[in-house]
């Protein structure tokens, strides 16, 4: 079937439905949603056999819905409507929640049913960003398989909203959640905090005041601090503030400047700068960190044989000094006399790469990217080179750019169903996290390429299938955890775990041409990219970061057949710098010089 993905970002859902509808053999392509023309000019040029829209937040147009079976998919169970579904269910601890595929009407989420899913909600409340990537993106992909069986059914029509019952108690049509709505304050206690902040989280995040300034709070953890006076900064660590509530305290990991439009998040302790003048770092008394549970991003523990080394950024992005503290903590994993090292992230994401908010706002943005681009590729090799163990590289959550290519050096790459991988660059950048020397020896000289040609999703099972990653376990975080246990218990037998240190040392050995040589080369395609602004770095990562709107959408995405959006001149010369070989650029995977033995 011809399914058209219309949505208003290729965001982490959409490609999670993109590779899967593909992968059942389905005829797939994605049309932004840049403006009302654009998507009535591009559903008529893909001439698809169903709409279908993952993430959309703008209203179809009539010329669309009237003439295409067009569903959309409501982040919330039968009877319930409105713009801010997640943020209320979270904010109101609703036990219950669910997912609605209705047709597409004139009057917003009002539309007949064609399918309909519903899960218990997590009794702690969850950041709205990861209820999202989770059970509603699971409930979702249940709810498009539905819809595309019943659209091949000629008979079948969807049941008015007004004839099913109501499931989740609760469910109505609700109002745009607006900062009056989301408005706490620091006297309130600790939980309730919490659960205004994550309904909130990743966007539009909470309106409030730290130290004096107006800010959006994000990425709220519980603090273990007691008796302080509530809203005062008590502490920082890691780049996290730690805040004083009515009875204990919350740890905030990123502001928002709240004084006007165009500002971004930002770790917290970066965006009050001196501010924080006198505010003491790690206030727990000293011991008291390693047992208690408070906000780390990186934890180490031994079971045995196995070390287990798990860090968790937000968002997945990896700033320099995130770099350099996963870079300590591999080193003293990589001393410990175990013999295997799981390196494991959270479920959110596994990396995304560099932190291109913190590049942004740095005095040198091209100085601070150089910085965290070198901090990164030292990780990348501290995984690479380490032969006292049997690495597994743990992906739990979903990765991008450099962040996919992080643990590919790994003896072992296990990833978690459902996870999907975009293992290019497309930020104008090159790339590096030594990908020359890691990718070609997963999937051959000929597959990377493509991979770093193509910039297209890849879900789990593709990546296993041309050997991008060695193990796939269960979707669920709990079982997946049971399963990464069980697959580190058998790699740590005595025998396998030298057999494959073994065999890792001798292809370390046997390289013909240094690890630096890769490094040396990505990186000066990197300064080109970083100093001479040579692809449109700068614009691309400004872009990002304020969330622009894209102009077009990429003709690699289209629909087969479709024509492209932006006249084909166009399209080559952006190929052309972000993707190909050029007079200046060699290719990225196959450079001129064969680095392979």
């Amino acid at each position: 079937m011809r399914v058209l993905l219309l949505v208003s970002g290729f965001n982490g859902l959409s490609q999670r439905v993109w590779c899967a509808l593909r992968e059942a053999g389905h005829d797939v392509g994605v049309l932004l949603a840049t403006g009302a023309q654009d998507m009535i000019d591009g559903v008529r040029a893909a001439r698809p056999e169903l709409i279908v829209c993952p993430y959309l937040k703008d209203r179809v147009p009539a010329q669309v819905w009237q003439n295409w079976r067009t569903v959309i998919l409501h982040p919330g169970p039968v009877g319930d409507r409105g713009p801010s579904s997640l943020d209320w269910a979270i904010a109101e601890s609703a036990p219950t929640w669910g997912v609605t595929a209705l047709q597409a009407v004139e009057e917003m989420d009002a539309g007949p049913i064609w399918a309909t899913r519903t899960f218990p909600m997590p009794a702690a409340a969850p950041r709205k960003s990861s209820l999202y990537n989770g059970p509603v993106a699971d409930a979702v992909l249940e709810c498009v398989f539905e819809v595309v069986a019943k659209a091949a059914d000629p008979a079948f029509q969807p049941v008015p909203a007004t004839e099913l019952t109501v499931e989740v108690q609760g469910a109505r049509p609700r109002p745009v959640m607006t900062q009056a709505d989301r408005a706490f304050d620091w006297s309130a206690p600790t939980d309730q905090i919490l659960r205004k902040i994550r309904a909130a989280d990743g966007a539009p995040g909470v309106r409030t005041e730290l130290a004096g300034l107006e800010v959006f709070a994000y990425d709220a953890h519980p603090g273990l601090t007691r008796g302080a006076r509530p809203g005062t900064v008590l502490g920082r660590r890691q780049g996290a503030v730690l805040v004083g509530t009515g009875d204990g305290s919350v740890w905030l990991g990123h502001l928002r400047d709240g004084s006007g439009p165009g500002h971004f998040k930002l770790p917290a302790t970066t965006l009050l700068g001196k501010r924080l003048r006198g505010v003491p770092h790690s206030p727990l008394p000293a011991g008291v960190e390693p047992e208690a549970p408070s906000y780390r991003q990186i934890r180490y523990r031994r079971a045995g044989s196995v070390g287990w080394l798990a860090f968790d950024f937000y968002n997945g992005a990896m700033s320099t000094g995130h770099c350099h503290r996963l870079l300590a903590a591999l080193r003293h994993a990589a001393a410990q006399d175990t013999r295997v090292l799981v390196l494991r992230s959270g479920s959110d994401a596994f990396s995304n790469g560099i932190h291109l908010n913190a590049v942004e706002a740095a005095a040198d943005p091209a100085g601070a990217a150089w910085a965290n681009i070198k901090a990164i590729n030292e990780v990348c090799r501290e995984i690479i080179t380490c032969t006292r163990q049997v690495v597994i590289a743990a992906y739990a959550g979903s990765a991008g750019a450099g962040g996919a290519m992080l643990g590919l050096g790994a003896d072992i790459v296990a990833a978690r169903d459902g996870v999907v991988l975009n293992p290019y660059y497309d930020m104008g950048l090159y790339g590096s996290e030594l990908h020359t020397f890691t990718l070609p020896r997963r999937v051959g000289a000929d597959t990377a390429q493509r991979l770093i040609d193509e910039k297209l999703p890849v879900s789990v099972a593709q990546a296993q299938s041309m050997g991008l990653v060695d193990e796939v376990g269960p979707r669920r975080p709990e079982a997946y955890a049971e399963w990464l246990t069980a697959l580190a218990g058998r790699h740590a037998d005595a025998r396998t775990a030298r057999r494959l240190q073994a065999s890792k040392a001798k292809r370390l050995a046997t390289e013909r041409v240094p690890l630096e040589v890769y490094e040396t080369r990505e990186l000066a395609e990197m300064s080109s990219d970083m100093y001479g602004d040579r692809s449109g770095f700068a614009a691309a990562r400004r872009a990002f970061v304020t969330k622009a709107r894209p102009a077009h959408t990429p003709a690699r995405l289209l629909l087969s057949g479709a024509s492209p959006s932006q006249p084909g001149r166009q399209r080559q010369a952006t190929r052309t710098r972000n993707a190909g070989p050029t007079a200046d650029a060699p290719a990225r995977v196959r450079p001129a010089v064969p680095l392979s033995a």
